[in-house]
């Protein structure tokens, strides 16, 4: 089983057709969009669609807005693609688990304050997955955000959630995507699970190939 994992287009998507890897299941780890608003996620959504992919999943992050003012409405744009927001399904054969949500940053969309209110999302999490799917990484793991100092970030250099890597460790999924944290694109093995920060930088890289 092939996994085609992409995050952070920002709109660019476009510049990656072409460039998209051929495979079983497309995954996308949110902030497809930039406003995240209806028109954006709408030419996604067809871009996706225009894919030979045969089975496809989608974690909205904190730049996909739509998704948490009118989720009926932004699944509705994603009709035929398996849309996770705290949610598991079963995909290919594979069980999957995804989740939007990234530790408290200005004002953007699906974010909690660190501690007790983003460990009780990670709580839900189940034990026997094949592959969870997060926008955010969790701390230690692909995570650094030094490259984003000097700008407007302000964050910890390791930007990941410490709560949601306390979580993968006890669930030990066989995969974690995730996104977020552009310029830390790559794939890490530890303890049985393969870490896999899938950003595309808004299409400057390529999406990152897994094989189960």
């Amino acid at each position: 089983m092939r996994l085609v994992c992409l995050a952070d287009t920002h709109t660019f998507h476009a510049e990656l057709t072409g460039k998209i890897p051929d495979g079983d299941v497309l995954v996308h780890a949110g902030d497809l969009g930039r406003a995240g608003d209806e028109a954006e996620l709408a030419e996604v959504a067809a871009w996706l669609r225009s894919l030979p992919h045969r089975h496809k999943i989608v974690v909205p992050g904190n730049h996909d807005a739509l998704f948490e003012r009118e989720p009926g409405r932004a699944r509705e744009l994603f009709r035929g693609i398996v849309v996770l927001i705290d949610e598991a399904a079963l995909v290919g054969g594979l069980c999957c688990y995804g989740s939007p949500w990234t530790p408290e940053y200005h004002s953007w969309s699906f974010m909690k304050p660190r501690g007790p209110p983003l460990a009780a999302v990670w709580a839900k999490i189940p034990y026997g997955l094949d592959v969870l799917v997060t926008h955010g990484p969790p701390c230690g793991v692909l995570d650094d955000a030094t490259a984003y100092r000097g700008g407007s970030w302000a964050g910890p250099d390791l930007n990941g959630c410490q709560d949601l890597a306390d979580r993968v460790a006890l669930v030990r999924p066989r995969i974690h995507v995730f996104g977020h944290i552009h310029g830390q694109r790559g794939v890490v093995e530890r303890d049985g699970t393969t870490f896999v920060n899938c950003t595309t930088n808004e299409a400057e890289g390529p999406p990152v190939v897994v094989d189960l």
